[in-house]
């Protein structure tokens, strides 16, 4: 059964399948990491290369990346020992993602998609947003992505307004 964990290296193998399954498909595989891995992509192919990145990720909870970014939670969503997708969980709102980012965002392997795992991404993130104190994730996604718009819809997403090309929606974490 798949389910949210933090990022772990034994997922080494699967998660470079994954970047080469976008690649594959024509798409960028820097989503799977907020653009880290196009500048790094060769690192992540050695095993202690691979455990920096996992240990890069797991420690944005206390200290972000960049200066200007949020602390955040990088989840993966795997099933054993494959990986299907990612899921960050930003802990506070900045103007920037007020207005595009949003409290959570999520990608899909293209090998994986369309059997349900993004929305049961989101409802298995919606307890850790409440745990963080978030009673209400800001969700948003492309106009253009209709998938995304009803994984979002699908989770209770109540739409507040299109921002460009951004659709915002509010979720409720609690009853």
């Amino acid at each position: 059964m798949p389910q949210l964990t933090v990022p772990d290296v034994r997922f080494h193998a699967s998660y470079l399948d994954a970047v080469r399954e976008f690649t594959d498909a024509g798409q960028d595989p820097a989503v799977l990491e907020s653009g880290w891995i196009g500048p790094h992509a060769e690192v992540l192919r050695e095993p202690a290369g691979f455990a920096a990145f996992v240990d890069m990720l797991r420690a944005e909870t206390r200290r972000p990346r960049r200066p200007d970014w949020v602390p955040m939670t990088n989840l993966w969503y795997v099933a054993d020992d494959i990986f299907l997708g990612r899921l960050s969980i930003r802990h506070r709102l900045t103007p920037h993602l007020l207005e595009l980012g949003g409290h959570i965002g999520y990608v899909v392997r293209p090998g994986a998609r369309r059997r349900g795992h993004a929305t049961a991404m989101l409802v298995a993130a919606l307890p850790a947003c409440r745990q963080l104190g978030i009673a209400r994730a800001l969700v948003t996604c492309d106009a253009a992505n209709t998938a995304s718009r009803k994984v979002i819809e699908a989770n209770g997403g109540e739409f507040e307004d299109r921002r460009g090309a951004k659709l915002r929606y509010w979720i409720r974490t609690g009853n």
